[in-house]
C-alpha cells in the first residue's frame, strides 16, 4: 500500500510508517498546486498532510486514494465534501496538539497583561522605560472567560487555576462532568461568559455557527481593557469589529489566527490589527512544540496502520452517523463462500439499498450474523426469500429502526 506525506513528518515516523509495510512517497514542500497537478498522488492509497491544502482538484485526480488523514485538528485545510463525493475518508488527530495550544494561550494572556512584547520592542531599540512597563492589572483572582471547553480549553483552565485565576467555560455542548472535574464555573451563553470576563480565550472549532460569532454586538459586551484571545480559527472573529474594539475600549488582543492568513510557511503578511492598540501575535504555531508534533506525527502513524489492517481509520469526520436507514435486517448465517452475495442479490433485484452493514464471524468460523441496515422495510416477501436461501441463512429479523 502506498502513502503519500506531502508535509513535514520527521523521520522517525516515517520509518515506522515503512516498517508498516507501507511504500512511502515523502515530498515535505509539496503545494497544493502540487497536489493538484495530474499524476501526483498518483497510486497513492493513504495521503498524509499537516498544513498543505487538498483540493477538490486533487481528490478528483487521485484514482486509488482512500484515506486523507490530517497531522492536526482541524480539517478545513482539506475539502471534505470532495473527499465525501468520492468515498474517500478523512481523519484527523484531535487532542493531540491540546497542551501546546493551551500553553500559547497562556502565553498571550501573561504576555499583555505585562506587555512584555512591548518592553522587548523599547529595549532593543536602546530605550529603558521601568516607568511605563511597571504597570499591570496582574492575573490572580482575575476571571477568565474560555468559551469552547474542548481537549484545548480543558487544558488551559488547569494553566489559569495554577496562577489562581478564576474560570467560567461556555460551550456546547454543555459538559457538566468536565465542569465539575476542572473545579470551574460555567455560564448560560456567550454574551454571559464575555461581560462576566477580564480574560476571554476562544477555543472553538470553525463552521457555519461559529463563523463571525466574535462579532461587534460580543466584543460591546466585553469589559473595558480586557483581553481577549483567540488560538483556534480566523474565521471565528470579525476583525474590523475587533480593531474598533481594540481602539474604543481599549481591549487588549493576542492572535495566533487570521482570517485570510497565507497558506504557505513564509510570506509577506501584516495583519491590520497590528496597528488597532494592544496586540500580540504569532503566525499560527499554537501547535508547533516537538511535543506536540511528536504526538500528532504517532497518532497519524496509528490511524494509517489501523488502516492497513482493517480497512477502516480512527477518528473519520465523514462517515455519516445516522445513515437515512428504516430498517435493521439481521441475517443469521453459515460461514461460506457466497452467502452474503447471495443476500445482497435478493436486495438488489427488489431495489432495497444497503446504508450500512458488518459481518461478525462466531468462534470456529462455522456460522455469522450480518447486521444491514436497510433505506425501507423489505416486503415479506422479501424477507422470506432471503430465508429461503438453501444451505445458507439460518434464520432472518427485520425490524424497524
Amino acid at each position: 500500500m502506498r502513502v503519500l506525506v506531502a508535509d513535514d513528518f520527521s523521520e522517525h515516523h516515517i520509518r515506522e510508517l515503512e516498517a508498516l509495510g507501507f511504500d512511502v512517497d515523502y515530498d515535505p514542500r509539496c503545494s497544493a498546486e502540487d497536489l493538484a497537478s495530474e499524476g501526483r498522488i498518483g497510486d497513492a492509497e493513504v495521503l498524509v498532510v499537516r498544513s498543505t491544502r487538498v483540493t477538490r482538484a486533487a481528490i478528483d485526480g487521485a484514482r486509488r486514494l482512500a484515506l486523507v488523514v490530517r497531522a492536526g485538528a482541524g480539517v478545513d485545510t482539506i475539502d471534505v465534501d470532495a473527499a465525501s463525493d468520492r468515498g474517500i475518508r478523512v481523519s484527523n488527530c484531535p487532542g493531540k496538539n491540546a497542551a501546546a495550544v493551551a500553553e500559547l494561550a497562556m502565553g498571550f494572556i501573561l504576555a499583555l497583561d505585562r506587555r512584555i512584547a512591548d518592553a522587548t520592542v523599547d529595549l532593543r531599540a536602546g530605550r529603558w522605560n521601568k516607568k511605563e512597563y511597571s504597570r499591570a492589572d496582574g492575573l490572580k483572582g482575575k476571571t477568565l472567560g474560555i468559551a469552547g471547553l474542548g481537549r484545548v480549553g480543558s487544558e488551559l483552565a488547569k494553566r489559569a487555576r495554577a496562577f489562581e485565576m478564576r474560570v467560567v467555560a461556555w460551550s456546547v455542548p454543555f459538559h457538566p462532568a468536565r465542569v465539575d472535574s476542572l473545579g470551574i464555573g460555567f455560564c448560560g451563553s456567550l454574551e454571559d461568559l464575555v461581560e462576566e470576563s477580564d480574560v476571554v480565550s476562544v477555543h472553538l472549532p470553525q463552521s457555519p455557527s461559529t463563523r463571525r460569532l466574535f462579532d461587534a454586538a460580543v466584543f460591546a459586551r466585553m469589559k473595558p481593557h480586557a483581553i481577549f484571545v483567540n488560538t483556534s480559527r480566523g474565521g471565528i472573529v470579525d476583525e474590523t469589529a475587533l480593531a474598533a474594539a481594540m481602539q474604543e475600549k481599549h481591549i487588549r488582543v493576542g492572535l495566533d489566527v487570521f482570517d485570510p492568513e497565507p497558506a504557505e510557511g513564509v510570506a509577506a503578511f501584516r495583519p491590520a490589527l497590528a496597528d488597532a492598540g494592544s496586540f500580540v501575535g504569532t503566525p499560527h504555531i499554537g501547535a508547533s512544540t516537538a511535543q506536540s508534533q511528536n504526538a500528532i506525527a504517532a497518532e497519524a502513524v496509528r490511524i494509517c496502520s489501523e488502516f492497513f489492517k482493517t480497512g477502516g481509520a480512527p477518528n473519520t469526520v465523514n462517515i455519516e452517523e445516522n445513515a437515512p436507514a428504516e430498517c435493521q435486517l439481521v441475517v443469521r448465517h453459515y460461514d461460506r463462500v457466497g452467502v452474503l452475495a447471495s443476500v445482497l442479490a435478493v436486495l438488489r433485484t427488489h431495489r432495497v439499498n444497503v446504508e450500512e452493514m458488518s459481518n461478525a464471524i462466531f468462534r470456529g468460523a462455522k456460522t455469522a450474523v450480518a447486521t444491514i441496515r436497510l433505506s425501507k422495510m423489505p416486503a415479506p416477501e422479501v424477507v422470506a426469500e432471503i430465508t429461503a436461501l438453501e444451505d445458507a441463512v439460518i434464520s432472518v429479523d427485520a425490524k424497524r429502526v
